[in-house]
Formats: structure tokens, C-alpha cells, sequence
């Protein structure tokens, strides 16, 4: 997963509900564990539909930072701001792109 600093939100973004209240950037496939904000001043949005197949998700911070949690990673301290939220991907020669597993 990468969290990239944007300038602006894209118009008409929506909110994403929150999941057992706290912001979910991602579930890791393999072991189940999710990266996460549980911050009150943070918000997840998904950009309108456009033409790219990928889903696009956008991170707001209102206020000084957040903390961005993983069970098996140290915990990333995100200044406020927007972020675009990309799900990486790999190459496998035999199956083209496919996300990154965690």
C-alpha cells in the first residue's frame, strides 16, 4: 500500500464508511490483519466513477496528524492533509498484474 500526498480531493468524492469504527486503507489477504486509522478527524473517500477500472481512494486528515496501524508493521505518523490511498501491485509473468499480498 502507498499513501501519497495530493494537492485537493477529486470533486464529488464520497465517503466510505467506516469499518467496527475506524478507517480501513486495506485487509492483507494473507494474514487477515488490516491497515488502519481509528482517529475521530480522519476520513476515507472514494473518487467518482471514471473510466479506470481501479478503484480510487482518497485519506483526509483535519487537524495535526494520524496514526496509520498494521498488526505486523510499526505504526506511520500521517501529517494532516489529503493523501491518494494506491493498493500496489506486482508483476507475475504468468498472471500480468496482481496486488500486492500482505
Amino acid at each position: 500500500m502507498l499513501v501519497v500526498a495530493v494537492d485537493e480531493l477529486p470533486p464529488k468524492s464520497l465517503p466510505v464508511p467506516r469499518e467496527d469504527g475506524v478507517i480501513v486503507l486495506a485487509h492483507g489477504e494473507v494474514t487477515g490483519h488490516r491497515h488502519a486509522i481509528a482517529e475521530p478527524h480522519a476520513e476515507l473517500l472514494a473518487a467518482p466513477e471514471d473510466d479506470d477500472d481501479d478503484e480510487r481512494r482518497f485519506l483526509r486528515i483535519i487537524g495535526a496528524s494520524a496514526h496509520l496501524v498494521h498488526e505486523e508493521h510499526g505504526t506511520i505518523t500521517l501529517p494532516g492533509g489529503v493523501y491518494q490511498v494506491i493498493r500496489q501491485r506486482e508483476y507475475d509473468p504468468d498472471l500480468h498484474a496482481v496486488f500486492v499480498e500482505d
